[in-house]
């Protein structure tokens, strides 16, 4: 396989690599956001709840209790939804690792075989090179006058 081709697939191979570490990212950065969401719902319950229990020792009528406690229930069902979201972005994450990390084998692999050919070329080279210069010797040698 000609270098022109190696430089090639390498480059493709690299693209693709780059492509699959930028879908890494970003789903790293949606788990993170998700994280941070449950976080909040998760403060903003227990706030809710504080504020309940403050009003509770004041009294409060059953419309009042019966508004906190569904408020609370849609805070459960927010909890619950980001928690679901939350895993299905771990997942991606993983995936996206994965993936990532076949196409830097696949990257590794190339730039060993694109080594193994440069060697190879210089290899050759220095024989070339080599057998230049014993020619070279050879033929002082014979156009030496005889003494």
């Amino acid at each position: 396989m000609a270098m022109k081709q190696l430089d090639t697939i390498l480059k493709y191979e690299q693209d693709n690599e780059q492509r699959c570490a930028d879908q890494l990212k970003v789903a790293e950065n949606e788990y993170q956001q998700n994280v941070n969401r449950l976080q909040g719902v998760a403060d903003y319950r227990l706030e809710y709840m504080k504020r309940l229990s403050q009003r509770a020792e004041q009294g409060l009528d059953s419309a009042t209790y019966s508004h906190y406690h569904a408020f609370i229930a849609k805070l459960d069902t927010a909890s619950a939804q980001v928690e679901l979201a939350m895993r299905q972005a771990k997942a991606l994450v993983e995936q996206s690792k994965n993936i990532w990390l076949k196409q830097r084998q696949k990257v590794k692999a190339v730039e060993l075989l694109r080594d193994k050919r440069l060697k190879k070329i210089a290899v050759a080279e220095d024989k070339a090179e080599q057998k230049m210069f014993d020619e070279i010797a050879t033929q002082q040698y014979i156009r030496r006058p005889s003494r």
